[in-house]
């Protein structure tokens, strides 16, 4: 891994790549929390193999299979080389840092945290956030440095 900076992956100045960020990104969450409770039908079968395997130790981990699946889900893609969960990228965003570096799969779990956190807390009041800045960043994006772009807005 390198920590060298990347024009890349900087956050354009251009405020046309924030332009209906908002609601896209509702759109992109709604896409992909469909395709983690699809993909967690089959990880549900495969830890019931598992449990039985481990005399039913591995049972304990159905509570928060969900939670397991999605950080997976969200680390793979947020953290791979497309800055982009499926959603975000069938709503054509990306995400970015802004200092230049790449997201890596740790701050994706970051990320997800911290939303799932304040989501909890704030509920649909997080999205609030995004209508009073100019570059439509909600607060967990704030606390990582991250920034959410359109991606096929060329900057």
């Amino acid at each position: 891994m390198s920590l060298e900076r990347n024009m890349t992956y900087s956050a354009p100045p251009a405020s046309h790549a924030y332009s209906g960020v908002l609601s896209r990104r509702v759109l992109a969450f709604l896409f992909d929390y469909i395709i983690i409770a699809i993909l967690w039908v089959p990880a549900a079968v495969l830890l019931f193999f598992v449990g039985i395997a481990t005399l039913g130790l591995a049972f304990f981990l159905y509570p928060v299979l969900y939670f397991i699946v999605a950080a997976l889900y969200f680390g793979f893609s947020l953290g791979g080389s497309a800055q982009a969960s499926p959603g975000m990228r069938a709503m054509g965003l990306r995400m970015l840092r802004t200092d230049g570096l790449r997201i890596d799969f740790l701050t994706a779990l970051v990320h997800l945290a911290l939303f799932w956190l304040f989501n909890s807390l704030l509920t649909p009041l997080i999205l609030l956030v995004g209508l009073f800045t100019d570059r439509k960043r909600l607060l967990h994006d704030f606390l990582i440095g991250a920034v959410v772009v359109r991606e096929e807005a060329r900057y």
